[in-house]
């Protein structure tokens, strides 16, 4: 290698070997500057924009305590079925959003969806009729559907495994943050009730839906599509992301690439599956839990007015942040995944259990922070292993009908079954990968590359590749 370049290696923070077996190696104290910049410019935004997506698909929860019902006319299923209808589109949404963003400019396409979201979220507040309501969320389902899987992998285009845990942590400590704030807003758009002959549930919706518009407009700039074209990064910042991402085992430049193929091998992939239906059991308590709250704690106390209900939201969607940014820190230290769904999922269990249970109006309250101390966990944490979500809450709605008030004994019992699927499938996976690894190790250890393929091919052949190793 001659001198100038050595010299370029040096300033981007990483230095050179010498002879045959030349390497590259990565400085941690400039790797650890360029983390904090890619944080700086990257994390904001994104939350951001899962803050307002979240807030934008739950706050229906918190219109409800405002004459919703009474105004459009929702009698019977009417409010479980506007309230489900959205994850129809969103679904059916993610696939199709996830494969235009590996298509065409991620800024550009993640700036699209968030602007069009927030124009049908403010408008959800003009509504006249139960027809008008279920087209917004239809609509708001196909724009939102995209926004969290997209991010998850745009993450990946700034981070390595080692550090993914905790960015995508920061995604859902947002909608804890959207519950939180979510409550405390509708507790102050609640004294609107009246304003300009609006009633309060109209407020919400538009007040909570400009923001997302505006930051939409913003990331159009503010976004970068990948280090190379990241604005705040220098030339030498840029060489060290793509080091530290093509020295991550599995990664080719062909494998960083969209490929057909790999869209059939997924849809095909059982581990892929599994996670599926592990997101389906955690996301009815997401969606479920977080659309529900204050109709939950409404059912603790009758006498309980609506600005107290909205009050008392905020202390449980804290502590859920809290746990989640701990949990996700741990994460990324010990480089664990499993341990934190299962053991967090069982603590959200025990919460259930209570609020099943003929107990105090306190007690049924302190279930209700048992249940947020997994919230998050159990849904997050395993997105670690595979950023290619498939988020499921199109049952959840129909779990909390009026009627079986104030306790919901069967919402919470179905939500608490699907929990524990959860976690005992997080076990299973975590015995699996265990189990592979080790068998991977030995393979290694005894052969060099399979016949017939050169090294690179080898390596790409993704979790396929004798080289690879899950994490667990």
């Amino acid at each position: 290698m001659d001198e100038h370049a050595i010299d370029k290696t040096a300033e981007a923070g990483y230095s050179a070997g010498e002879g045959p077996g030349e390497y590259l190696e990565v400085d941690p104290h400039a790797e650890r500057r360029l983390v904090w910049k890619l944080d700086l410019h990257i994390v904001p935004m994104v939350m951001l924009l899962y803050l307002f997506s979240f807030l934008d698909r739950v706050n229906i929860g918190n219109a409800r305590l405002y004459g919703m019902e009474e105004d459009l006319n929702l009698h019977g299923n009417r409010y479980q079925t506007a309230v489900s209808l959205v994850f129809v589109t969103y679904i059916l949404s993610e696939l199709p959003s996830n494969l235009v963003l590996k298509k065409l400019r991620p800024s550009r396409w993640l700036s699209f969806i968030a602007t069009a979201w927030g124009v049908i979220a403010t408008l959800t507040g003009i509504c006249q009729n139960y027809g008008g309501l279920i087209a917004c969320r239809l609509l708001l389902g196909i724009f939102e559907g995209g926004l969290f899987p997209g991010l998850a992998i745009y993450l990946t285009f700034f981070y390595t495994k080692r550090e993914i845990a905790l960015r995508v942590g920061y995604l859902f400590v947002s909608s804890a943050l959207a519950g939180a704030f979510g409550g405390l807003l509708a507790y102050g758009i609640g004294f609107m009730d009246g304003v300009s002959g609006e009633r309060g549930w109209r407020w919400i919706f538009i007040i909570e839906g400009l923001p997302s518009f505006v930051v939409g407009i913003a990331s159009w700039w503010l976004m970068a599509d990948n280090p190379e074209t990241a604005y705040y990064l220098s030339p030498e910042e840029k060489e060290l992301s793509h080091l530290r991402l093509s020295s991550q085992k599995g990664y080719t430049k062909s494998a960083a690439e969209f490929h057909w193929k790999d869209v059939r091998e997924g849809l095909l992939d059982w581990k892929l599956i599994a996670f599926s239906i592990i997101q389906f059991g955690s996301d009815t308590m997401l969606y479920g839990y977080s659309t529900f709250l204050p109709t939950i704690i409404e059912g603790l106390n009758r006498t309980y007015s609506t600005a107290t209900i909205q009050v008392l939201t905020i202390p449980v969607y804290s502590l859920g942040a809290i746990t989640y940014v701990l949990a996700a820190r741990v994460s990324d230290w010990s480089q664990q995944r499993a341990i934190f769904p299962i053991t967090f999922g069982i603590i959200s269990i025990i919460g259930y259990a209570v609020l099943m249970s003929d107990v105090s109006s306190g007690a049924h309250y302190a279930g209700c922070f048992l249940v947020a101390l997994g919230l998050y966990v159990c849904v997050g944490i395993p997105l670690a292993w595979n950023p290619a979500n498939l988020p499921r809450g199109i049952m959840a709605p129909f779990l909390y009908p009026t009627k079986e008030g104030p306790r919901y004994v069967k919402g919470h019992a179905v939500t608490l079954a699907m929990v524990a699927m959860s976690c005992l499938l997080d076990f299973a996976l975590w015995a699996y990968y265990k189990y592979e690894n080790a068998r991977r190790d030995k393979f290694v250890a005894h052969a060099e590359h399979e016949d017939g393929l050169t090294e690179e091919q080898v390596v790409e052949k993704g979790d396929n590749s004798p080289y690879f190793r899950y994490a667990t």
